[in-house]
């Protein structure tokens, strides 16, 4: 299946008629082809999202919300085809895409819908002289460059806000895993969108991306990715004083403290490996107090060893790990493996592709690795990896605890795993993170505020913080006794 442009209600190749190679994780072989588009046809999506603004930016909220859900349903009636898109495009698991990121696409949908109904004009009374209104009024065209790792979770993360909020849309897709924006685009004008609302625009991101942040037509710019892409967008993006929200890496803790369920703690620690540890928000350093370390290895290791013997074809619904995103991404983990290793780290549990797996099918599989005996300042520790490799370090109390977890320069999320509740307040608050979570993981409250702290990005995604970026906060005031 190939994945060309989607501007004006139409699917069209780029202009300059390039194609980037689509390759599918599982066996290495190419499958499809990429629209390799340039600042030409970001021109040309802007230019339709420009068009289509007014038109959707004036229609009641009641009547847009009612597309959005329209829309929700559609990505629920097609959750079978989607998930096995993503599963054959990222080579995710499809149980995994099935159960949790397609019924995600449709709730964010759902909820932006809700929420563009319920997001009202304030009004501020000054004694008897004024009435100060706050007015959230829609921008315009608005940019969207989403990852790889959660392709249709993540676009519409950032789609639904942004039209709930009256905008139009030109969204930059991964090159990686491009399907499911094309597919959306269908679903989108299925769902009565007109044309021009959403734009997709396909290809690399020096090609198709920096162009799309440099533009001086869109209004606000939201990225979810790298810290050195995010780096660059956010200096594209200034030229023009464009506001941006920047969601970008991490290097999340997990600490274990002792009075915590060793075994459901493990679990938790396992759950880290998901989607081959391409997730932004997973806790990879695993910081357990000394007095339950042996234990809780134990119970660890075994169950990712378990995890480990089901790594194979995502598409098969008993696989509990796939491959890797693409053969460079091998090479990365891979090298920061390798680096570590020469470093001192000590193996406990994988460190290496997974040769035998990858001369029988052709992928990029990378066995779940655990590494202990890392110096905290070492760049294992210290940068994302963005693969299935989790360390080990251990901590004597809470002060140490939170000083290893707060090291390194990231501040995505964090882990607690405790007993009681005075400790999970006390060093929740002690984490530098933009969310805390304590003896769960990756629970998403959509009215709560989401983003990082350091540099892992700017901004808050969520409820009425997405509502507000994507909207013109004006103040009106109005002199009482001058109208009628």
């Amino acid at each position: 299946m190939d994945a060309l442009n989607f501007i004006d209600g139409r699917h069209v190749p780029a202009q300059g008629g390039e194609w980037i190679e689509n390759y599918q994780p599982a066996t290495g072989a190419p499958y499809g082809k990429v629209a390799s588009s340039d600042a030409r046809d970001v021109q040309a999506a802007v230019a339709a999202a420009q068009e289509a603004f007014p038109a959707w930016s004036s229609l009641p909220a009641q009547e847009r919300s009612r597309k959005l859900r329209a829309l929700a349903r559609l990505i629920e009636r097609d959750k079978d085809r989607l998930a096995r898109a993503e599963s054959i495009d990222a080579g995710k698991p499809i149980t995994l895409a099935s159960t949790l990121e397609i019924p995600r696409a449709a709730l964010n949908f759902e909820f932006f819908a809700d929420a563009a109904t319920q997001s009202a004009t304030e009004a501020h009374p000054a004694g008897d002289v004024h009435l100060n209104y706050t007015l959230r009024q829609p921008l315009g065209p608005v940019g969207s460059i989403s990852p790889w790792n959660l392709p249709l979770y993540l676009l519409s993360w950032k789609v639904a806000p942004a039209l709930a909020a009256g905008n139009t849309v030109v969204a930059k897709p991964p090159e990686w895993a491009p399907l499911t924006a094309s597919l959306l685009a269908d679903i989108a004008a299925e769902a009565g969108l007109p044309d021009g609302v959403l734009n997709v625009v396909q290809g690399l991101g020096a090609e198709a991306g920096a162009p799309l942040a440099a533009h001086p037509r869109v209004r606000r710019i939201s990225f979810t990715g790298s810290v050195p892409t995010g780096r660059k967008i956010g200096a594209a993006a200034a030229a023009n004083v464009t506001p941006v929200s920047l969601e970008l890496g991490g290097k999340s803790p997990l600490l274990v403290l002792d009075d915590a369920d060793i075994d459901l703690a493990a679990d938790l620690a396992v759950e880290q490996f998901d989607n081959a540890g391409q997730v932004c928000l997973a806790a990879v350093r695993i910081l357990v107090q000394e007095s339950i370390a042996d234990r809780f290895r134990a119970a660890f290791l075994a169950k990712a060893e378990k995890l480990g013997r089901g790594q194979g074809d995502p598409r098969d619904e008993t696989t509990t790990i796939g491959p890797l995103v693409a053969s460079a991404h091998l090479e990365r983990v891979d090298g920061f493996v390798r680096r570590a290793k020469a470093d001192g780290a000590r193996v406990v549990l994988g460190g290496e592709p997974n040769s035998e797996l990858n001369t029988a099918t052709g992928g990029f599989y990378y066995r779940p690795t655990v590494l202990e005996r890392v110096d905290p300042t070492s760049e294992i520790v210290c940068r994302e990896v963005f693969g299935p490799v989790l360390t080990l370090q251990t901590f004597r109390d809470e002060e140490e605890a939170i000083r290893l977890a707060n090291s390194t320069r990231y501040g995505l999320s964090g882990i607690v795993y405790t007993g009681s509740r005075e400790r999970a307040e006390r060093v929740g608050r002690g984490v530098r993170a933009g969310t805390v979570w304590v003896n769960t993981f990756l629970v998403r409250d959509l009215t709560a505020p989401f983003g990082g702290v350091g540099i892992s990005g700017i901004g808050r995604e969520g409820g009425n913080y997405a509502l507000d970026f994507y909207s013109e906060l004006k103040a009106l005031q109005i002199l009482e006794g001058t109208v009628q």
